[in-house]
């Protein structure tokens, strides 16, 4: 790492009296002294955490197919086998060469087509043998007609970020990927609302939105892959929901096309618009199952003018509890993210990146708070009496603030380097959940002593798991449960499915917190909405869709 950022090893001063069992080492400093030292650096930077690289987690290895993984899936003998003559009606709507990767007339093309089969954590995988690249929303329209009319299944895939096989086919699926369809349409500088193609990347958005001192309201350690349709149809969450809110309450309107070709131009751009049904709502977490969002407007906070960060050490979850309710009291309205990693994410980051970590001892448990508001003078004062006061009330044991952008940059990357971290280390069985916050880590523990018990958890290659960790978004109760494994392995999936959800339907949470449901959690929907809902749910998709061809053996 760059920097240490030990821009406040001063917390020593004010830390908790009394024997610990951490490995800290007290330091000289002040939370004061440092201030009147250092002057602070009002800098928002366009976003802190780090983009994720999407890597592979073994490039070699072959990627089984989901139809393997999931025998008990069947091709639906309604969906047509494609041929010649429905590949040349593409080329005839697209025109360009390079909007259509034709696997069904050209062997040579399997190369180019896999990115568009496999998952990025190279889990799931399809057959795909076409894929389309429209490049308007008449595109998208005159595609979908066509494949209707024709029993041809679709599965729409933005930056094919998600994490549980919802944006890849299953067996010969069309992949309609809408990379080509990333413009920015319109931005209104008064009222913060922009309109822009489905395709746009998340980064290029809140870059376009800083130039005029605006931000987007989501922001995910993917953020410079996944694009803004694909997080409207997994209604991504992301880091800061804690301070803008859900992707519902942001988005003001949609344009979206149905199955039939029907285009609904819903592309509101007013913050009230209380005529009829919000239809909208439907297409926000439905991964694609009723039609393609191919436009949105969205409305967009001001960027802040000051940003600062700290990072902080605590000896357990319930001491992080107290932190969390301390710093909404103290923090409020300039408190924009929250996250907690426990000591075993962190060992992982340090593993991978022999980095030197931003404390000098070792916690259980780590958290990172971010604040964001419009005087960096106030708002540092702001964080560091917070610090002050958790430490002398014994809540933290060890902390430091960053002082400048990088610094910033710095800490955020012991938070989004933990994905990337896992990557590099094999496979992965990730759940990303919301349970009630007091329960919330203990998943975690309990996960961990079933895998051990059942001997898949250990430091041999005879043990399929390295490790079973927890972060998340603690200003939102989202875990993201992590099973570290050298290899996929059926027997740590029959370990962990379904005891994790039905872990979490006995505390009634959520088996889907952000990422959706897709072919992972396809099965398991019962355990977080009962038969009627899902029997609504199903009456809407035969509704919008009665033949079936979008993004079929998933969802529901």
């Amino acid at each position: 790492m760059a920097s240490r950022c030990r821009a406040a090893p001063l917390l020593a001063r004010v830390a908790r009296r009394g024997p610990s069992t951490s490995t800290a080492t007290p330091a000289a400093a002040s939370v004061s002294t440092l201030a009147r030292t250092q002057p602070r650096l009002q800098v928002r930077c366009l976003s802190t955490s780090r983009p994720r690289a999407l890597q592979h987690t073994a490039p070699t290895r072959q990627v089984k197919f989901s139809s393997e993984t999931y025998p008990e899936l069947k091709r639906d003998e309604r969906f047509n086998k494609l041929t010649q003559e429905h590949v040349d009606y593409f080329r005839g709507i697209l025109g360009s060469e390079s909007a259509v990767i034709d696997g069904v007339t050209n062997d040579k093309a399997a190369d180019d087509i896999e990115p568009f089969n496999a998952d990025w954590m190279r889990k799931y995988r399809g057959h795909c043998q076409l894929v389309l690249k429209p490049g308007s929303t008449d595109d998208v329209s005159k595609i979908l007609k066509y494949c209707n009319e024709n029993s041809l299944a679709v599965v729409p895939q933005g930056g094919n970020t998600g994490l549980v096989g919802g944006s890849v086919p299953v067996f010969d699926e069309i992949v309609i990927s809408m990379s080509r369809m990333n413009k920015i349409i319109d931005f209104d500088e008064v009222g913060g609302t922009l309109v822009a193609e489905a395709g746009t990347i998340l980064e290029v958005a809140d870059q376009f939105l800083a130039s005029k001192g605006y931000i987007f309201p989501l922001d995910l350690g993917a953020k410079g892959s996944c694009q803004i349709g694909g997080n409207l149809a997994t209604n991504a969450g992301g880091l800061r929901l804690l301070r803008y809110g859900s992707l519902h309450g942001t988005v003001l309107g949609i344009e979206a096309v149905l199955p039939d070709g029907t285009v609904l131009d819903d592309l509101c751009k007013l913050r009230k618009n209380n005529t009829g049904y919000d239809l909208k709502q439907l297409f926000i977490g439905a991964e694609g199952t009723l039609g393609i969002i191919t436009k949105v407007s969205i409305q967009c906070p001001q960027r802040s003018k000051a940003q600062n960060v700290a990072f902080f050490g605590l000896e357990s979850y319930e001491l992080a509890q107290q932190a969390f309710r301390e710093a909404k009291g103290q923090l409020s309205e300039i408190l924009s993210a929250f996250e907690l990693m426990d000591g075993g994410s962190q060992e992982l980051v340090v593993k991978v990146t022999n980095n030197k970590r931003p404390l000098e001892g070792e916690y259980p448990f780590y958290c990172l708070i971010e604040t964001s508001g419009s005087n960096a003078e106030h708002d540092g004062a702001k964080l560091e009496t917070f610090l002050e006061d958790v430490m002398e009330k014994g809540i933290v044991a060890d902390g430091t603030l960053a002082e400048n952008e990088t610094q910033i940059r710095a800490l955020w990357g012991w938070r989004e380097g933990i994905t990337e971290a896992l990557s590099h280390l094999g496979g992965t069985y990730k759940y990303d959940v919301s349970i009630p916050l007091a329960d919330m880590y203990q998943l975690v523990e309990d996960t961990r002593a079933r895998v051990d018990a059942a001997g898949l958890l250990g430091d041999t290659d005879e043990h399929p798991v390295r490790a079973v960790v927890g972060y998340g978004h603690m200003g939102d109760a989202n875990l993201h449960l992590n099973i570290s494994t050298r290899r996929f392995d059926k027997r740590v999936e029959e370990c962990l499915e379904p005891f994790v959800y039905e872990w979490i339907q006995a505390r009634q949470g959520s088996i889907s917190a952000e990422h959706g449901l897709g072919l992972q959690k396809k099965k398991y929907i019962s355990y977080s909405r009962n038969d009627t809902a899902v029997q609504l749910m199903r009456r809407v998709k035969s509704m919008f869709d009665p033949n079936g061809i979008m993004n079929p053996y998933k969802y529901i």
